[in-house]
């Protein structure tokens, strides 16, 4: 059958690259194939309805690592996640060493994209197949039909194989879950609660059990809970002055400071989400080094295990204390006509999501590229002016990848969304949940 499978993708090949011919299209990749599927991974994130920040970077964590696992045999200088990832045991190895590393990384991210995005609409499914056939047709060229068979069916099991142990994360199919409306909400003074001025419809918050499910690093399953300011109403108290800040900066904000706040917005419904703008950046910085194959992958499993990662003891946190946000405190106890420059996400405040998760992929980013690395964010350029804010979409230019991260932070605080100690303790949060990562044993030295 697979063999069938096999003559069958070829012939849609030919008439595909007949097809092309005739159009005068490029018929090869224009940069390493692992990039290739990553800006796919990036499309159909953000053209998929339902996504959710949650459930977009535990997708990217399975698309990094999948295509890690795919290649990782094609070098005696790395080792497998197998027996290092929790719940990950076993994978199988490669079936001769005839087989052809970029179909099988091309064959497993079809497979895997397709079985983790599921609901996304068939003409998106369609976009997938013609990627894998586009590759398929280059990287076929020139091999036997053995080589092609078996690089094809060992890319496909690896997808599969990593499919079936997502199934138990506790994450599976988790756009179907997004609001929990049985949730009781705790009763105590500055608990979070359904704002008026909201991204979101729902008068419940997203995804209350995601802290529940398993981390990919059985170390960030154990990190103590970071501090938090007691709740206090007083002025001269260290916690109405958090608000009082956000507050105060929201009557100053200048030019650049409203860019940032909607640039790092990463609106879920319009955009490839937080998760999805680090696994952009690593892009970014992998079309500018043009690493082998192998650092690709690398780069991309690290990222993505990082942000997946953080984001669930993020969400863990959030739920554990159930923080308020400053559009419920500050109307109540300094300005009862305010509103934030941003509207509400529909979750708990601390810690923020956006500066751990940015944290996260800064840290692995800068262990792979060093600290000085210039690139420029073009994530949202050519995106109409927000003209409720009054303000365009304009690109920004980094000189390494923490000044972005804390950028990210920051157009929270500017958004009036977040509060410093959200911000602050999510960057420290998020650069341990990334050193533990690192310290797998990626490579054999």
């Amino acid at each position: 059958m697979m063999f069938k499978n096999i003559l069958a993708i070829t012939t849609i090949s030919m008439v595909f690259f007949i097809s092309c011919r005739r159009e005068n299209k490029v018929q090869q990749p224009t940069t390493n194939i692992g990039i290739e599927w990553a800006k796919m991974a990036l499309y159909i994130t953000k053209n998929t309805p339902s996504n959710s920040p949650t459930f977009a970077s535990r997708a990217f964590a399975y698309i990094g690592l999948t295509m890690y696992e795919s290649v990782v045999h094609s070098s005696q200088s790395y080792n497998s996640m197998a027996g290092q990832l929790n719940g990950l045991d076993y994978l199988p190895l490669p079936p001769s060493d005839s087989v052809n590393w970029n179909l099988v990384l091309n064959a497993g991210q079809a497979e895997l994209l397709k079985n983790i995005y599921l609901q996304t609409s068939d003409a998106n499914k369609a976009k997938i197949d013609s990627l894998e056939t586009v590759l398929f047709n280059f990287y076929s060229k020139n091999l036997n039909m053995k080589s092609i068979e078996e690089s094809t069916e060992y890319g496909q099991t690896i997808a599969q194989k990593i499919f079936e142990w997502s199934k138990t994360d506790g994450g599976h199919r988790g756009y179907l879950k997004n609001f929990d409306k049985e949730i009781i909400f705790p009763n105590k003074p500055g608990s979070w609660k359904p704002p008026l001025f909201a991204q979101s419809f729902s008068h419940y918050p997203l995804h209350p059990h995601w802290g529940k499910n398993r981390r990919f690093v059985e170390k960030n399953d154990s990190l103590p809970f970071p501090n938090f300011i007691a709740y206090d109403t007083l002025p001269e108290s260290e916690y109405y002055r958090q608000f009082l800040e956000v507050y105060e900066k929201d009557k100053v904000l200048t030019k650049k400071e409203k860019e940032a706040a909607i640039w790092w917005g990463d609106d879920p419904d319009v955009t490839f989400t937080p998760p999805g703008h680090s696994f952009y950046i690593a892009t970014l910085a992998l079309e500018k080094e043009q690493p082998d194959l192998i650092k690709v992958v690398l780069v991309y499993a690290q990222t993505g295990i990082a942000v997946a990662d953080a984001f669930t003891n993020c969400w863990q946190w959030k739920y554990h204390f159930f923080s308020e946000r400053a559009n419920t405190f500050i109307p109540k106890f300094i300005d009862e006509e305010w509103e934030s420059f941003w509207p509400d996400p529909p979750f708990p405040a601390f810690p923020s999501g956006h500066a751990i998760q940015a944290s996260a992929a800064a840290t692995i980013l800068e262990e792979n590229f060093g600290k000085n690395f210039n690139f420029i964010d073009r994530a949202h350029e050519g995106r109409p002016r927000d003209d409720v804010r009054d303000t365009d979409f304009v690109s920004r230019e980094f000189n390494s990848f923490w000044e972005a991260a804390i950028e990210t932070a920051d157009s929270r605080f500017y958004g009036g969304i977040h509060t410093r100690q959200d911000n602050e303790v999510g960057l420290q949060e998020g650069k341990k949940i990334a050193n533990n990562v690192l310290t797998l044993k990626w490579t054999k030295n």
